[in-house]
């Protein structure tokens, strides 16, 4: 069994999780907290981020879409039927677009922003960045948060998938990043119908299940976080 060291606020590490249960893998998690750059850690990824992927042979391999290339390249090439890149060159570039939309820009914008100040300054020591929530930096994250779900509304109203008729990596991506804003409370479905549509059909399937399980210390999730109809 492959092991991932993983954060389950952290976009990226959604977007892996839930790219290997599309092919029916289980991995084996380590929760790491990346604010305390634990030696062993820094060993295996010496910029200290995540996620990384200990894959045969105990390789790291360091980062979300570096590791979803090595799942096309060990699954997906052998498993076309279940592939979560297009076999199309454009179509595939528009794949690699959407996922760095979500795991970067609304990452940037958004995401990482919120979990920051509600979900892990909490646990942070002063030395470590810690302390009361910046309520500045909130409500930028929250005003950033509207044209990514209009972004999202219009994709999900004008496409079966998001980046075109079949599943694909770019569900993940934009699945992971928005169940995070979703677990915090941080979304009203109901302004963004076509988007909701969408995931709740992504939501529904056996890779998410895991996932609606997710819970981190000190911070519950939304009421309706596991609920598959919300």
């Amino acid at each position: 069994m492959l092991t991932l060291f993983h954060h389950p606020l952290l976009a990226s590490c959604r977007f892996v999780r839930l790219s290997f249960g599309e092919f029916g893998e289980e991995l084996a998690l380590i929760e790491e907290k990346p604010w305390m750059r634990r030696k062993e850690f820094l060993a295996l990824n010496p910029a200290g981020s995540l996620p990384v992927l200990l894959a045969e042979g105990d390789t790291p391999i360091v980062g979300a879409s570096v590791i979803a290339e090595y799942i096309d390249e060990t699954r997906g090439a052998l498993k076309r039927d279940k592939r979560l890149f297009a076999e199309d060159p454009f179509l595939r570039a528009e794949v690699r677009r959407l996922v760095e939309w979500y795991l970067g820009k609304t990452d940037s914008e958004v995401t990482r922003h919120l979990v920051r100040e509600r979900a892990f300054k909490p646990m942070m020591s002063s030395m470590q960045g810690g302390g009361s929530p910046d309520s500045a930096a909130i409500r930028v994250a929250r005003g950033n948060l509207k044209p990514h779900l209009k972004y999202t509304n219009w994709l999900a109203g004008t496409r079966h998938w998001l980046a075109g008729s079949k599943l694909s990596y770019a569900d993940l991506a934009a699945a992971a990043a928005l169940s995070v804003l979703d677990y915090l409370g941080e979304i009203e479905w109901r302004d963004y119908p076509e988007a909701r549509e969408w995931y709740v059909r992504i939501k529904s399937r056996p890779s998410f299940r895991p996932l609606l399980s997710d819970r981190t210390a000190g911070l519950s999730p939304v009421s309706h976080y596991a609920d598959l109809d919300f």
